[in-house]
């Protein structure tokens, strides 16, 4: 049987489609643009593998740019059925998502493609605690991110007193910790904060300066890795136990750790092609820390971890075996950033 695989393209303002059914019908929610290189290398190549390996039994519809929901509520759009598919940042529900969380921990990322697939193996043994009410498929995330501002930004003590646009509930608590106000709003709402100077700063990986239309804005960058803002792929569980045993057995061999690879790799190619794009533009300025100045960052950071293993403890984990298990899966797929 011949299916159809739709994509909402965000710049037609619609969605594509052939006009041929399938059997079994997802629908795919995110909250990036539908030009963003997680949909189009990613998402879109993933959904034609689920089409081909069930035999055009199943597609998704991938629907961009908080066409459904705003980026925050993914998650329990997914655990309430309202979609199918959440792609969700689970640092966008503070406190939500602890063991998770450690992974937002600053320095922990060398890269995102052996990173995710160490994080999505880790995760799965933990997803049940934590993201009970849905099935955890695989987790993602983006070239390491940095600093971006309106002014120099090249060692802690630049960031206080700043208004500060933070990647996840991790790093606005950093933020708060150097002397700056964090203004939570989601990536794509980024541009508004700043563009109206609510805030003078944002963390994001490279290429999506570009990407959400903050490149103008922004133009003095911390030429430093230091953070990754952590997303996933969670499924209505109903979704899941409604399915054959074939169709259920393709989907989790699409929800793997080598699929969480193959889902960010483009994505990770482009964000790191963005920086040297960045260098080259003369509008903008690139601040390289020294390495006493990486050590005052480290400095700086470290409360960070102390909070996190608190927070782990009294909701009853083991903050020694789970950081210490995410450090292994990164070091195992030479993706740790760490000394």
């Amino acid at each position: 049987m011949y299916t159809r695989t739709i994509a909402a393209i965000a710049l037609a303002g619609g969605i594509v489609q052939s006009g041929f059914a399938a059997e079994v019908e997802f629908t795919l929610s995110h909250w990036v643009p539908g030009t963003h290189p997680l949909q189009v290398n990613g998402m879109e190549s993933w959904a034609k593998s689920i089409n081909e390996a069930s035999n055009g039994r199943i597609e998704i519809q991938i629907f961009p740019a908080q066409q459904l929901g705003a980026a925050a509520d993914h998650y329990d759009m997914a655990r309430d059925g309202i979609v199918d598919i959440g792609f969700i940042n689970p640092g966008y529900q503070p406190g939500r998502f602890p063991i998770m969380a450690a992974a937002e921990l600053p320095f922990l990322f060398a890269n995102a493609k052996g990173g995710v697939r160490g994080l999505t193996e880790w995760y799965k043994q933990y997803a049940d605690q934590e993201m009970s009410d849905t099935y955890f498929c695989m987790a993602l995330t983006h070239d390491p991110g940095t600093f971006h501002s309106t002014k120099q930004i090249l060692v802690p003590e630049d960031v206080r007193g700043k208004n500060v646009r933070p990647a996840n509930a991790t790093e606005a608590r950093f933020v708060n910790l150097l002397g700056g106000a964090s203004v939570q709003v989601s990536a794509a709402e980024s541009r508004e904060v700043l563009a109206k100077g609510a805030a003078e700063m944002t963390q994001s990986p490279w290429e999506s300066l570009y990407i959400f239309g903050v490149d103008s804005i922004v133009t003095h960058h911390l030429d430093m890795p230091l953070y990754a803002s952590i997303n996933a792929f969670v499924i209505n569980k109903a979704k899941m136990d409604s399915l054959s045993e074939s169709d259920r057995k393709v989907i989790e061999d699409h929800c793997t750790p080598e699929w969480a690879e193959k889902m960010s790799s483009g994505w990770a190619d482009v964000e790191a092609a963005g920086r040297d794009k960045i260098a080259a533009d003369p509008k903008h300025t690139l601040h390289k820390p020294n390495a006493e100045q990486v050590q005052m960052w480290k400095a700086a950071a470290a409360p960070l971890t102390d909070e996190w293993k608190e927070t782990v403890s009294k909701s009853g984990g083991d903050p020694e075996q789970i950081l210490g298990g995410l450090v292994d899966a990164l070091k195992k797929y030479d993706s740790y950033a760490g000394e």
